[in-house]
């Protein structure tokens, strides 16, 4: 390190527009006065020399102060392991906190940096990079860190002539150290591609074949520009992304951070590593990110020097010369640059020009609008609708962005705008253009009306009568299936072109609108050259003029054959369905009056001795439902009393007329004498033989007064209830198998001792059945709702119709008996 107390001499830089010695403008200037003297006074001469004597001695007193400065940055990019622009920062936030002056401060630094005392401001970061044996891992000289070494690949990309020669010093001086064996800087052109500015590691041949990327092609330099952060790549192969020497370590690590000043990206920082990448400390986390801002500036001041050579990105036009473009465009154009924030970083665009076409959405002048900030004159753009977040984006990449029917949001606070737009944006050197292109409204609802009248099928039409100019759109020479190159029909030649049935309707319209001179409207079926047949409906209004004349008839002709077609096949379908539940009707109503014929549904009571009987009978709450649920109870001439209920399976006519025949065949089996048992296993054959295979449920039972027993059998029927002294139980389940499924079968009974008062129902599943239970629990409901006992048989099976929890809508059949 120099000696801070004598800075090397060195031409010091004079600030813009200060003049200097030997410049032309203190010649002129001299010139000028002399000039003047001849005329004045000869000291007003003397007293300007001695004014830029003094500007000129205080110009140089301030450039040394500036190197002074700069020297000062150096020293604690090398303490701190920071960038430049982290530098000038912290110098600036440390001149405050001492209040000093920034010139009183930088000298301080430097003499303390002549006392070696280096050590002791950056112990704490050697302590994170030395190794065990207290050198710094990878180091190439003991004691010699991070921000040491960043320090020298800085000086030597400083000192270097070209983009290569900075990539063989960061190699050297700070990657080669960190494991790192090779580097590409890539420079970011305006339209997106990538141009190997520099490499290093990598072989002639490789780096010849990787020396440019077209734009849109994915790489890992290209992801790099995706994210600030950069990618940090363990292993390439695991990504799949192509990049310069990728064969020589497969596997090995990446790393691509975008390099950028400003808020413009310049180009990528590419770093190889031939193992897979481990995490890094953010002490070197932040060294390669420091290295990546001085690629930035080393491309940017490359750009400069070689404004069309090989070496960096070709600049485009100016900002004077891409104001012209913009003025010869058809299109609202806008021509921004970048407004920088104290720290460098992109904050903001000013308007620099707006060209004659453009129209501000809130009705501001032009001249209001140019020369602002893009965020202060349209607030909104950083909303919902990302304008922003595009322009900031072309400006850092250079890849223009290009989009078709963008929908634009309030640009302007207080100012709705629901437009829809066409945006272009690109990057032209310095600045950006950005053009929108709002659709015009007319044109987008005459669009919306031709798409409307292909839909619909529409064809409009504007007839001068005084003319005679006829003026048809393209979809109704469609519709007439007359090419457009042919002379359109006038409405006086409409009968012409129809079925001559529609002559009358189309003679009505005609004198309804031309003579009527009223709105009308009619249906016709046009005749097509091609023999095509379609039903049009066609609209006219009349339009007179000042003195009440007729001169011009618009309309419309619509297609509806797809919609008198459909209302054909409706009328169809319509009468067919009537048909149809004319004769479910009359069905079902015959069906009723058959059921109710045989079972009607109140009964006369029955004699019997010793016992009473009482019988309910409830139809189907739909008629649909009509089915074959059956009962009967009456007296045999031995005197014992038969009582059955049944349930036919099914619904309708078949069912009824099924529970007819097995109700008359068990009424004519039981004067036989024989017992419940036998009584089922005949009606088995006769369901299964004689009544075309139906199956049924039955419950078969014979009471002796004399005794009061009962006998009897189920053929897959639920079991009778037996009420007794206030308490309920069903009687067992006897075997036997519904009636029809086999030729023959046996049918088991059961004879029960009944007392006094004892009661016995029987029921087909109507009283109970539910969709949402099972038959068990709905026969438990059923036992708990018998519990309760009115005074008389009747009044009991009332109420267990009326209080049934069934959701069938089924037959319902009840037979109660009571023993008195």
């Amino acid at each position: 390190m120099s000696n801070p107390q004598q800075p090397p001499e060195r031409p010091a830089p004079s600030p813009a527009g200060t003049p200097q010695a030997g410049d032309g403008r203190i010649e002129s200037g001299v010139s000028g006065d002399l000039a003047r003297a001849s005329f004045s006074r000869v000291g007003r001469l003397a007293a300007t020399v001695e004014r830029l004597r003094r500007e000129v001695l205080a110009a140089h007193a301030q450039a040394d102060g500036r190197a002074l400065i700069e020297l000062a940055k150096g020293i604690l990019v090398e303490r701190l392991g920071c960038g430049p622009a982290q530098a000038a920062r912290q110098l600036t936030e440390l001149t405050q906190q001492a209040g000093a002056t920034p010139l009183e401060f930088a000298v301080e630094v430097i003499n303390q940096a002549s006392r070696d005392r280096l050590s002791e401001v950056t112990s704490a970061f050697l302590a994170a990079t030395t190794g065990p044996d207290g050198q710094e891992e990878g180091a190439t000289a003991p004691g010699a860190s991070s921000a040491v070494r960043l320090r020298a690949a800085e000086s030597g990309a400083l000192a270097a002539d070209d983009t290569q020669a900075v990539a063989d010093s960061l190699l050297e001086h700070a990657l080669t150290p960190l494991g790192a064996t090779a580097v590409a800087i890539w420079a970011v052109g305006s339209d997106g591609s990538l141009t190997l500015a520099g490499s290093s590691g990598f072989s002639a041949a490789e780096a010849g074949r990787w020396r440019y990327v077209p734009p849109g092609v994915a790489t890992v330099a290209r992801r790099g520009l995706a994210e600030r952060a950069g990618q940090w790549i363990v292993s390439l192969s695991a990504t799949g992304l192509p990049s310069v020497g990728q064969h020589h370590h497969p596997d090995g690590g990446r790393v691509a951070l975008p390099a950028g000043t400003g808020g413009r990206i310049h180009g990528v920082l590419e770093i190889a590593w031939p193992v897979p990448l481990e995490p890094q400390p953010p002490q070197i986390v932040r060294q390669i990110e420091a290295l990546a801002e001085l690629c930035a500036h080393t491309l940017e001041s490359g750009a400069r020097r070689h404004p069309d050579g090989d070496a960096g990105p070709r600049v485009l036009p100016d900002a004077a010369e891409l104001m012209d473009l913009a003025d010869g465009l058809h299109d609202p154009a806008l021509v921004l640059v970048p407004h920088l924030g104290p720290d460098g970083d992109l904050v903001d665009f000013r308007i620099q020009h707006v060209n004659g076409r453009f129209l501000d959405p809130a009705g501001r002048p032009r001249g209001v609008v140019s020369g602002a900030l893009l965020l202060e004159a349209y607030p909104m753009a950083a909303g919902r609708s990302e304008l922003f977040d595009r322009i900031e984006r072309v400006y850092a990449t250079g890849e223009p962005f290009r989009t078709h029917r963008m929908r634009l949001t309030a640009l302007v606070g207080d100012v709705p705008l629901a437009a829809v737009a066409d945006i272009s944006i690109s990057r032209h050197a310095n600045s950006v253009l950005l053009i929108w292109r709002i659709e015009d409204e007319a044109a987008r609802l005459a669009s919306l009306l031709q798409h409307a009248q292909r839909l619909g099928r529409i064809g409009g039409f504007e007839e001068n009568l005084l003319t005679g100019e006829i003026t048809w759109n393209g979809q109704l020479f469609a519709l007439y299936g007359k090419p457009a190159s042919s002379l359109p029909v006038p409405l006086e030649d409409l009968p012409a072109h129809a079925h001559p049935d529609d002559a009358v309707a189309i003679g009505r319209f005609l004198r309804t609108l031309l003579h009527g001179r009223r709105p009308a409207s009619t249906a016709f079926r046009l005749q097509r050259p091609d023999g095509v047949t379609r039903h049009i409906r066609v609209v006219a209004e009349p339009v007179l003029d000042s003195d009440g004349r007729l001169f011009v008839v618009r309309g419309a002709y619509q297609d509806i054959s797809a919609q008198h077609w459909t209302e054909m096949a409706l009328a169809a379908t319509r009468d067919q369905l009537a048909h149809t539940e004319q004769q479910a009707s009359e069905r079902n109503r015959l069906t009723l009056q058959l059921q109710h014929a045989i079972m009607p549904p109140a009964q006369a009571p029955l004699e019997a001795d010793g016992l009473q009987v009482a019988v309910r009978y409830r139809p189907a709450e739909t008629e649909q439902l009509v089915g074959g649920d059956w009962y009967d109870a009456f007296v045999l001439p031995s005197r014992l009393v038969l009582l059955c209920v049944g349930d036919v399976a099914g619904h309708g006519i078949e069912a009824a007329t099924s529970m007819v025949v097995l109700r008359n065949a068990l009424r004519g089996l039981a004067v036989t004498g024989a017992g419940p048992g036998q009584l089922l296993a005949w009606l088995n054959m006769v369901a299964h033989h004689l009544t075309g295979a139906v199956t049924a449920t039955a419950v078969c039972a014979l009471y002796d007064p004399g005794r009061h027993t009962l006998r009897w059998a189920r053929a897959g029927h639920l079991p009778p209830v037996l009420v007794r002294g206030g308490e309920t139980a069903a009687l067992p389940l006897v075997r036997g198998m519904l009636l029809g499924a086999v030729p023959e079968a046996v049918y088991e009974e059961h004879e029960v001792q009944l007392a006094v008062d004892d009661r016995l129902l029987l029921y087909t599943d109507g009283l109970i059945e539910r969709r949402d239970r099972s038959v068990e629990e709905s026969l438990a409901q059923l036992l708990t709702a018998a519990r309760t006992v009115p005074p008389t048989l009747d009044q009991q099976l009332d109420r267990l119709l009326t209080y049934s929890r069934s959701d069938t809508d089924d037959d319902t059949c009840i037979v109660g008996i009571r023993v008195v």
